[in-house]
């Protein structure tokens, strides 16, 4: 859990500059997190004493609950070589600071909020985000964990009628799920996530955005459990994914894909302001019955199934 946010920083910025970043560090402050500032002295720039220096008055001990910032890519690959979470600052004087190495820089430190520093330390302590929440649910990012209720769910043979299942091993599921954390979500921010309803907390399907190839615009998936079906559920979270693709996101245009005789994800579609556009040809096992480090099958291996493409402009 993120407790701390130490600002380890080495330019001696102007008096405009300097106020930023005490203002950021106050406003962490009383959003509820510890929260310094600290220059440390250059005869100390090693492994051990720079962290000595800075531990030594933290509230926590614990590095795993800590995200510092820094302006200097020396001093980060020495806290990212001693396995602390660590994010660059840009600003007017390090404009040549390239930060090898970290997840994420933040420019215009003043205007960054909580939520982008708990994201950030989050990405590092390979924990889900929380998208959004609806009346009744929430959609976080999907976890391994996941993993074993999806097999539950997809185990009807309703669930796979008209879409993909999982992969029959499990351990395959999950390795393509490790895989999926770190480079769909990690680089795009956005993917296929997982619907938690808020009652009870049990995980009751999955939605979210995709990236089709072959196709320009950003697709939107949903599928909820049999036992879930029938009371609004798809409807509620994907309104809300779809206006979170359009505020948060910036996403203009959306389509999904829908077998021809998926009636009622059809109708579902068009109850959220989907048009038919196209019927199209669709690869539906592009890696096949195993998952081998994200190789895809052979061409002459691919086998296609009939869609209606829709879309929505948002």
């Amino acid at each position: 859990m993120l407790r701390e946010i130490i600002f380890v920083l080495k330019y001696q910025t102007d008096v405009g500059i300097s106020s930023k970043i005490y203002s950021a560090s106050e406003y962490l402050s009383e959003e509820g997190f510890f929260s310094r500032v600290v220059y440390p002295d250059k005869e100390i720039q090693t492994k051990e004493k720079l962290l000595l220096g800075i531990m030594e008055n933290t509230q926590e001990k614990n590095l795993g609950d800590i995200l510092f910032m820094t302006d200097s890519s020396e001093l980060s690959e020495i806290l990212l070589c001693s396995g602390a979470y660590v994010v660059g600052i840009q600003h007017e004087e390090n404009r040549n600071e390239n930060f090898p190495g970290l997840k994420y820089v933040f420019t215009d430190i003043e205007e960054v909020g909580t939520d982008s520093y708990e994201k950030a330390y989050q990405r590092y302590a390979h924990l889900p985000w929380k998208i959004l929440e609806t009346e009744r649910c929430i959609i976080r990012e999907t976890t391994v964990e996941d993993v074993d209720v999806f097999y539950e769910i997809y185990a009807d043979p309703e669930m796979t009628r008209y879409m993909e299942g999982l992969f029959k091993n499990p351990e395959d599921e999950k390795k393509y799920t490790r895989d999926y954390i770190e480079k769909v979500y990690g680089l795009l921010g956005f993917g296929t996530w997982t619907v938690v309803r808020k009652k009870d907390n049990e995980v009751i399907g999955r939605a979210g955005f995709s990236v089709r190839n072959g196709f320009d615009d950003i697709e939107l998936g949903f599928l909820i459990g049999t036992d879930y079906q029938r009371r609004g559920y798809a409807y509620e979270v994907c309104s809300a994914i779809l206006e979170y693709g359009k505020q948060v996101l910036q996403f203009e245009r959306i389509q999904t894909f829908v077998k021809k005789e998926n009636l009622v994800s059809i109708h579902l579609c068009e109850k959220l302001g989907f048009t038919v556009s196209e019927e199209v040809d669709i690869e539906e096992n592009i890696y096949g019955e195993e998952y081998h480090d994200g190789l895809k099958v052979e061409p002459s291996k691919a086998q296609f199934g009939k869609y209606i493409r829709m879309v929505l402009d948002i």
